[in-house]
């Protein structure tokens, strides 16, 4: 039934597409002080992501939940799934650089739900911690250069920072925050040094590794340099940036392919090698880089997802991902045969599949000028290492006959687990056969990255001969798949040169650091804790009145004791009550007459309210110094009868100098706030005048408790209730202990 919310999208998305004809805009007031508002901006790129994430999307839906079956934990995965598809719709339709910083924050939080949803395993919760910390952290920076480009450029609208781009070109601002949204886009997409939490993150259940982790979330930071590239387009630094930056990443995925035997590991270092390919296409000049990237984008989400759920069904059907252990399946998983064989064609880009049409136009936008040329042959053996996985996803477990034995009770996958590798799979054989079918979709999205982006005419003969050494590589690797992943296994890099060994030492720094500050601060003793509060108390209000100095004099000598009237006399009475009981305070040492003496100053309190003319403060205060007198008393009293003794505190003369200390401040404080004479009484005013006629109350002190700061006492109230139920718990826990004696 989930399905229906995505695939409704999905088909609204397509009749959207071809009735476009100018971007779908909806604008309402965020912020409206800071100017943001929440803007949504849906062109053709826009509505080209939003039918991968609700096409692909409703497939992880249904493979879900036959993959999943009776699982006390699927409902929480498919509210997170919900979660993260709204998220990845929010970011690619967003139009205000902080409404799409929210959503790609948002997607951070739902993979890490995702990633740990086996949180009892030690692998999974690492996993998801380390994806969390890569993520999140690359977002920070992301959103510092959305700050620097918003300032810039006067607005936070991405159009609107499009549109004044050549305003700010070329300061170095720009190139700051251009650097900015770098990170931030190759911490999303795994780029080097940012790719190894990709394939930790296969710790996740399948659904989750086929829509996050290929087929959406890790093309964000694709979108994101896509949609800005007109910003930066002026840059030299920018297109060589990512070519080197995505080559690199490329290149070195594939390589990562060979040292790894899990398959779904295999597949998540050929989605990180992807996802540098794109990279470099979005560096690459000319209009040719905008429509390969576009139809690489959808080649890709058309066999690696059904790949992934290829190999969710054999891990679901064998209980092993090993591709040692797995052979010659095809005769007992036939369907899940035939998806493999499918999507292994457009990986691998054979002819008549869309994935050979965007290897063609990759092979194209490579060719244009002497640089790029180097780059593409260079490519060669990363394209075969592609060639090679796809063979080993597709042919080594289904058709070769290796060693390992076939269970007797194994069995083809549940239906809703064969249908949606199925059907994405042979959308891109049907694509490959009439890739026309989509070139005013492709075309009409790549013109949101380039404007003159346009069809390419393909010369079928020259691509063709410019694969045959990729796929006669491909075929060796292939074949040499075990003895170069021996070779490779046995390749030691240095752990300094690993990001991965930096990030893990990193959080045992981080770790122990806050073990040490811990230990420092929260050390369990009260008395330190009040100290500590205390000083703090101390240094702010002797910095305050420090900076009250006037002429070399303080606000001190302002103060003015004004007229002595009955009032005030009564009121110093009460002030010689709460001196009278501080100082017995220091001289006495019985714990019942130390409770007493408390509750005499909290009586001073009250008579001081009463007198200043609240008696309803007063009450309130008489209340509370009863109920705590008496809830302390009877706390005393069990801690007596348990035999607990506590040695008299000895005088410390540090305590004696920070009471004496604080006191003063304090006396200081409220002179020098009397005698100023330059307080605002705008508040007051406002509140006295509203009280009545918008809150329907008298008492302005009351009103102000319960409606204009209703939340602030909502949660002191919140506070208090949780206080009682704990103490409750706490007394239960003594009866249950005394009644076992």
């Amino acid at each position: 039934m989930l399905a229906i919310a995505p695939f409704a999208l999905f088909v609204w998305a397509s009749r959207a597409f071809l009735r476009y004809e100018a971007p779908f805009e909806l604008r309402f007031p965020w912020v409206p002080w800071l100017g943001v508002e929440v803007g949504f901006h849906v062109d053709a790129l826009a509505l080209f992501f939003l039918l991968l994430i609700t096409g692909v999307g409703t497939c992880v839906f249904v493979y879900a939940a036959g993959y999943l079956g009776e699982d006390p934990k699927r409902r929480r995965l498919f509210s997170w799934l919900v979660v993260f598809m709204a998220a990845m719709i929010g970011a690619v339709a967003a139009d205000d650089l902080f409404v799409l910083y929210t959503f790609w924050e948002l997607t951070s939080l739902a993979s890490f739900m995702l990633v740990s949803y086996h949180h009892e395993s030690e692998t999974a919760r690492r996993s998801a911690r380390q994806a969390m910390l890569v993520t999140f952290g690359g977002g920070f920076v992301l959103l510092l250069g959305f700050l620097v480009l918003a300032g810039l450029a006067g607005t936070s609208s991405i159009q609107g920072v499009i549109a004044a781009a050549p305003r700010f070109a070329g300061e170095p601002a720009a190139r700051f925050a251009m650097f900015c949204l770098f990170v931030g886009a190759f911490t999303k997409s795994a780029q080097i040094p940012f790719h190894f939490w990709l394939p930790d993150a296969m710790a996740a259940p399948t659904p989750v590794s086929a829509y996050l982790h290929s087929a959406t979330m890790v093309k964000l930071g694709v979108y994101l340099l896509a949609r800005i590239e007109h910003v930066f387009a002026d840059d030299w630094l920018f297109g060589p940036t990512l070519i080197v930056v995505g080559g690199t990443t490329s290149a070195w995925a594939m390589v990562k392919t060979l040292r790894e035997r899990d398959l779904k590991r295999i597949l998540a270092w050929a989605t990180v090698s992807a996802l540098g390919t794109m990279m470099m296409l979005i560096g690459l000049p000319g209009a040719e880089g905008a429509m390969a990237l576009v139809a690489f984008v959808l080649a890709h989400a058309l066999y690696k997802a059904p790949l992934f759920f290829v190999a969710g069904n054999v891990d679901h059907c064998t209980g092993t991902r090993d591709i040692g252990q797995l052979a010659a399946l095809a005769r007992v998983m036939p369907w899940t045969a035939a998806a493999a064989l499918a999507a292994a064609l457009s990986m691998g880009g054979f002819p008549l599949s869309f994935g050979h049409f965007a290897k063609e136009l990759i092979h194209i936008a490579k060719r244009d000028g002497d640089l790029y040329t180097i780059i593409g042959y260079g490519s060669i053996p990363v394209s075969a290492i592609t060639v090679a996985v796809a063979a080993i996803a597709a042919v080594r477990i289904f058709w070769h006959r290796g060693d390992g034995s076939i269970p007797s009770e194994m069995h083809e996958a549940p239906f809703s687990m064969r249908i949606p590798p199925l059907a994405l799979a042979s959308l891109g054989v049907l694509l490959g056969l009439s890739p026309h079918v989509v070139d005013p979709m492709l075309q009409a999205a790549a013109k949101c990255i380039t404007p003159d982006a346009h069809l390419v005419e393909i010369d079928e003969t020259r691509e063709l001969l410019g694969l045959v050494p990729v796929y006669a590589l491909g075929v060796i690797v292939f074949a040499s798949w075990d003895r170069l992943h021996e070779v490779v296994a046995k390749v030691k890099l240095p752990s300094f040169l690993l990001a991965k060994t930096h990030l893990e030492k990193s959080q045992e720094t981080a770790v122990h650091l806050a073990s040490i500050v811990t230990r420092t601060i929260q050390h369990g003793r009260l008395r330190g804790y009040a100290a500590l509060l205390f000083s703090t108390m101390l240094a702010a209000l002797a910095l305050t009145l420090a900076a009250t100095l006037e002429d070399g004099r303080t606000l001190v000598a302002h103060a003015r004791l004004g007229e002595i009237d009955g009032a005030r006399i009564a009121v110093l009475g009460a002030c010689v009550l709460l001196v009278v009981s501080a100082i017995a305070m220091t001289v006495l040492r019985d714990t019942f007459v130390l409770l007493l003496v408390s509750g005499l100053m909290g009586l001073g309190v009250a008579l001081s309210f009463l007198f200043a003319g609240a008696p309803d403060l007063a009450l309130t205060q008489f209340i509370v110094e009863v109920a705590l007198v008496v809830v302390i008393a009877s706390v005393l009293l069990r801690v007596r009868r348990l035999g607990i003794e506590h040695p008299p505190t000895p005088a410390s003369p540090s305590r004696l100098a920070l009471s004496l200390g604080l006191g003063a401040a304090v006396a200081l404080a409220i002179v020098a706030a009397s005698g100023t004479g330059t307080a605002s009484t705008a508040l007051a005013e406002y509140f006295g005048a509203h009280s009545l006629p918008d809150a329907h109350g008298r008492n302005v002190v009351n009103v102000l408790l319960v409606d204009f700061r209703a939340l602030d006492t909502l949660g002191e109230i919140t506070v208090l209730s949780l206080a009682f139920f704990a103490t409750a718990r706490v007394f239960a826990a003594f009866r249950r202990e005394e009644a076992g004696r």
